[in-house]
């Protein structure tokens, strides 16, 4: 964050400053993360008090808080703390002006996007980037509060759960560039179909002015209608036609794909690390975006190639010492991402001879449609030729019972939940198969893929 005293803040963001501090670092909100020399931000919220841990805050080295009341730092109160940080972060914004605003949205491939796009443009300058999935209205302040005077990107990931939303986070950091990924049915349950979706995301184009940039999907009807929605100039990504597209895709035995980038009459070979039948379209959606930004091709296809996951459980791929492969992608998930993710199961075993084994969890946020999604899930494993599908949970018992209704050779296991899956697992898959773990966050399947990781001496496959 640029310094700034505890006066300076509350007059920005008309509190009231209790004490003085000089504060050097960036926003947080938990003191397991802390910012040194940096401001903790105290929330009331209906469970735990944000302000009855600014004296820990204080020993993992914030030196003031901001707060709807005075606490053990030296405060900044007011009246609403998440409409207070944004006013900060916006001021900082402005007090920046030679740093570059890049935003994205989308139904899925948003932090994978992200944590592309922000590899290649630290390639060129010193980027701050959302970290993990922090991309609401208190993600992104506290993502914009750890930008300094050093910084010449700004990678911001903006989510909705509403109409205005966007348009809300965007008024806090407005983009420079600001690009749509896709429109799928994560969060249906909450918007009612995918066209109020669509209506959500565009709200990032439409906050660009006309110097802006808008990257979008050519490939998605939805996404590429927004370009009448924005007066900035419309860059597109995708396959053969696209402004930024991506040549013949070819893959190793693990679904590490190879492709040629194509821009303006050039091309670069570019070789992912990560693997992911979908990976191709998020190293396009960042390349778009950092081209947008002034990086030359060659640079953006070296840095996609050379990519590492920098979030945690998104197609992490791993060997156990026996040889079992485990693709721990149990952050998140939803319809479109769930199918993707056995389309690279799938593909890795028909090109290794592995056997594929699908642990799959409930979906959440999908509303009334939610147990014919489920169902969807399962009979594409079927059609994909997934050989094992093992749902945790009684939400997930739909994708075994799609899995089952689509006439597969596959064998469908419900279990009731993580330990029963871990049991199954342990004395069911051996060294010659692959398995990949997935589901929505509040499922934390990812116990089950660490699980498997450690328990090779256990079991053996029955098969």
């Amino acid at each position: 964050m640029i310094e700034m005293t505890l006066a300076e803040i509350a007059e920005v963001v008309g509190g009231v400053a209790h004490g003085d501090a000089t504060v050097t670092g960036g926003a947080f909100l938990d003191t397991r993360t802390p910012e040194p020399g940096g401001l903790f931000v105290a929330i009331a919220g209906e469970r735990v008090d944000g302000h009855d841990f600014a004296a820990a805050a204080g020993e993992a080295g914030a030196v003031a808080a901001i707060g709807s009341r005075p606490t053990d730092l030296p405060t900044v109160v007011v009246d609403d703390v998440t409409a207070a940080l944004g006013r900060l972060a916006r001021h900082v914004v402005d007090r920046l002006p030679d740093v570059v605003v890049l935003a994205m949205t989308g139904s899925q491939g948003k932090t994978g996007t992200k944590d592309y796009l922000a590899h290649v443009l630290s390639e060129s300058g010193p980027t701050v980037a959302t970290r993990g999935n922090f991309n609401n209205e208190l993600g992104v302040p506290l993502t914009v509060l750890r930008a300094t005077e050093e910084t010449q990107y700004l990678v911001v990931e903006m989510g909705a759960r509403g109409i205005g939303h966007i348009a809300e986070l965007c008024a806090i950091a407005p983009p420079h560039v600001a690009a749509v990924l896709n429109v799928g049915t994560a969060h249906i349950g909450e918007f009612g179909s995918r066209e109020a979706i669509a209506q959500a995301k565009g709200e990032i184009v439409e906050a660009l002015d006309a110097e802006g940039t808008a990257v979008l999907n050519a490939d998605d009807d939805l996404v590429a209608a927004m370009a009448s929605r924005t007066g900035g100039t419309v860059v597109t990504f995708g396959g053969a036609g696209a402004d930024v597209a991506v040549g013949e895709i070819t893959s190793d035995d693990l679904g590490r794909l190879s492709f040629e980038l194509r821009h303006r009459g050039s091309g670069a070979t570019v070789h992912l690390a990560q693997i992911g039948a979908y990976q191709w379209r998020n190293a396009a959606a960042a390349a778009a975006m950092a081209l947008s930004a002034g990086v030359d091709l060659d640079t953006v296809a070296d840095a996609l190639s050379d990519a590492v996951p920098a979030s945690r459980w998104r197609m992490e791929l791993h060997e156990r010492p026996d040889g079992l492969v485990v693709v721990n992608d149990a952050y998140n998930a939803n319809p479109e991402s769930m199918k993707a993710a056995l389309e690279t199961l799938a593909g890795i075993g028909a090109r290794s001879g592995r056997r594929t084994v699908a642990v799959l969890g409930e979906m959440l946020e999908l509303g009334e449609g939610a147990a014919a999604a489920h169902g969807s899930v399962g009979e594409y494993a079927a059609s994909a030729g997934v050989d094992v599908v093992l749902t945790v949970g009684p939400a997930a018992g739909a994708i075994a019972t799609g899995f089952e209704a689509a006439g597969t050779a596959g064998v469908a296991i419900t279990t009731a939940g993580r330990d029963a899956a871990s049991e199954w697992l342990r004395h069911n898959v051996s060294a010659a198969d692959v398995v990949l773990v997935k589901a929505s966050r509040g499922a934390a399947l990812e116990v089950i893929a660490d699980e498997l990781l450690v328990s090779s001496e256990e079991g053996r496959s029955t098969r």
